[in-house]
């Protein structure tokens, strides 16, 4: 069958010295599978990774580049062997799309963990260890996308469509670790950074009964933060308000994008309190003291995403507990004017692409 000419946005080279590049280009998407679905893009959320992978930050940025992994779209085709899913059905992608499906973390449903050759496939940027090859994927700036059926969310009825795309990468990335760590009620839990990952970070620990700090390193966040259910608020370069806190919690989730020194959080957390990394994928400004890690026997661990059978459950429990994102709706024509907003911390809290306005698009 021959391929399919797909409208999408996307880069053509680095964007580190002319920051508003994001342009109109056709790419190919081939016919489903058997075991795939063709899924019509409705809306897309733009993700601070978004950012990072176009401008090549992390050094592994295959070009072109078609960003987005947070796609709500409805089945528009099914391959002969699909069995989950009907045409017309309204369905989620996220950060993955296919996995070695072998390794221990692929059979216990920890696919963002997968230890294959190439650990998982990215939605787009291609293999998360790229092996040379220059395999790509394009992801969801695009009119389409054709994914494995086993990388396919369904969205519950009670959900916002236009809203919800967020939770299948702030939503679950804050989730996941919540989780893992056994947040229950009464537990106290800080959450760093108030943007795309940190919002959805203080809405799930509030439902799940934890009493929610937000540290942000501006006062303006303050009443945003208790507009989202946080019940303290502290500002971040407060140092007799961080001194009052040391001890004080059982978990850190801390959503900062870019590089900083964890070590002014570690002390907040109690015996046996956890520090997770969330948001940034490199090095600290500063390695971690030990003396302060160790004599009070804490953690400090890191976490990506999660599985797919994890990434429905944060989608049942979004449903459940009516939690849907902050969102600002944008015209793909404008994508570049929000990457720069982004960066300059003026959204509230993730901007969603209408895809409608793509397909309009001559």
């Amino acid at each position: 069958m021959e391929s399919l000419k797909t409208k999408a946005y996307g880069a053509k080279a680095s964007l580190i010295d002319q920051f508003s590049s994001l342009s109109r280009m056709d790419i190919e998407r081939q016919p489903p599978k058997d075991d795939e679905v063709q899924i019509d893009v409705l809306y897309c959320g733009v993700c601070h990774s978004d950012v990072h992978q176009v401008r090549n930050d992390w050094a592994n940025t295959i070009y072109p580049c078609v960003p987005g992994h947070e796609v709500i779209g409805r089945i528009s085709q099914t391959g002969s062997g699909v069995t989950k899913f009907n045409v017309g059905d309204t369905v989620g992608v996220g950060c993955m799309v296919d996995s070695c499906g072998q390794c221990s973390s692929c059979h216990e449903g920890e696919e963002q963990y997968c230890e294959g050759p190439v650990s998982w496939t990215a939605t787009y940027n291609g293999y998360m260890k790229p092996n040379g090859n220059g395999y790509n994927t394009f992801g969801g700036y695009s009119t389409s996308i054709v994914v494995k059926e086993s990388f396919v969310l369904r969205i519950p009825d009670s959900l916002d469509i236009s809203k919800a795309a967020p939770i299948l990468c702030a939503g679950i990335t804050t989730y996941s670790p919540l989780r893992h760590w056994n947040t229950k009620p009464g537990d106290n839990v800080a959450i760093v950074g108030l943007g795309g990952l940190g919002h959805m970070g203080v809405k799930l620990a509030k439902a799940m009964g934890a009493n929610v700090t937000v540290i942000t390193h501006t006062e303006d966040k303050r009443a945003l933060a208790e507009e989202l259910g946080a019940h303290e608020v502290l500002i971040e370069n407060d140092k007799k308000a961080l001194k009052d806190h040391e001890r004080t919690f059982d978990l850190i989730l801390n959503t900062i994008p870019d590089k900083y020194d964890p070590n002014p959080f570690i002390k907040l957390l109690k015996r046996d309190g956890v520090f997770v990394a969330v948001g940034v994928l490199g090095p600290f400004t500063s390695p971690t003291n030990n003396m302060e890690v160790a004599m009070a026997r804490r953690s400090v661990a890191g976490s990506v995403i999660g599985g797919i059978a994890e990434t429905q459950e944060v989608l049942d429990f979004c449903a459940e507990h009516q939690i849907l994102p902050d969102v600002e709706m944008i015209a793909i024509q404008d994508i570049n004017k929000a990457y720069s907003r982004m960066l300059d911390e003026d959204v509230r809290f993730r901007f969603i692409i209408d895809m409608q306005s793509l397909k309009d698009e001559n």
